[in-house]
């Protein structure tokens, strides 16, 4: 990852209470509670804080200067990348909304994986469907959307094992397609008056309408993996 250009998006989606809130739960109602956890691709922290144990355990990775800046300023430990993480020695990797960013990401689950304790969990939060792929996605700098075989497949690769892997926001589907096909001004940027009725009215039925569709259809792609317990020990000096 690099410099981050889509930092204005990135602030009118914090406007999104109820799709933040969403993913604040799918956070906590995945940590394992132990052990050291990872934020990776934190931004402006907004997920940091829903880990279990608070900023003590939290290590965020942010790469852009500033917004790492800020999360330090906010009272997180922070670092650019993992490459002083040891091997085997974090519990639970959360990253949401970030893996879409890096041109390699086989390399980067390889290296998440490296980090994780045998047993540990990672839980990612992607955009999903090629078809999906609009201004909004290249202004943000998108290498790519998901789909389940193709994020099940590098998953595997990289010596994890898939325990859940389904769509998410199954309206937003819908809605990102009439976007891409109304999106007269090609700038990318997300209309925040347009984000907050979608997400007042229609996410919280599209989030139950998910629970019916979400094995083939959905604007996001919601994946858990963990990696084997056998796969190697746990060290005796803390990660970070």
């Amino acid at each position: 990852m690099t410099e981050y250009t889509g930092v204005h998006n990135l602030e009118v989606m914090r406007l999104a209470l109820n799709y933040n809130r969403h993913l604040c739960e799918i956070v906590r109602r995945h940590d394992p509670g132990t052990g050291p956890a990872i934020d990776f691709g934190a931004g402006l922290g907004t997920f940091s804080g829903c880990a279990l144990g608070g900023r003590a355990r939290v290590l965020c990775i942010e790469p852009d200067s500033d917004l790492r800046a800020h999360l330090q300023a906010t009272g997180y430990r922070a670092a650019d990348a993992t490459r002083e993480i040891p091997e085997n020695s974090v519990a639970y990797i959360f990253s949401l909304n970030v893996l879409e960013h890096v041109a390699d990401d086989a390399a980067v689950l390889r290296d998440l994986t490296r980090c994780m304790q045998p047993g540990g969990r990672l839980v990612l939060y992607l955009p999903a469907f090629k078809v999906l792929y609009s201004s909004m996605d290249q202004k943000v700098g998108h290498h790519r959307r998901y789909n389940v075989a193709g994020i099940s497949s590098l998953l595997t690769e990289a010596g994890l094992h898939v325990v859940t892997a389904r769509y998410e926001d199954f309206l937003g589907f819908f809605a990102t397609l009439i976007f891409k096909w109304t999106d007269q001004r090609r700038d990318g940027d997300i209309n925040a008056r347009a984000l907050l009725l979608y997400d007042r009215f229609l996410f919280p039925v599209s989030r139950v309408l998910s629970r019916v569709f979400g094995r083939w259809l959905g604007k996001n792609l919601f994946v858990v993996a963990e990696k084997n317990p056998r796969a190697g020990t746990h060290p005796d000096a803390p990660p970070f």
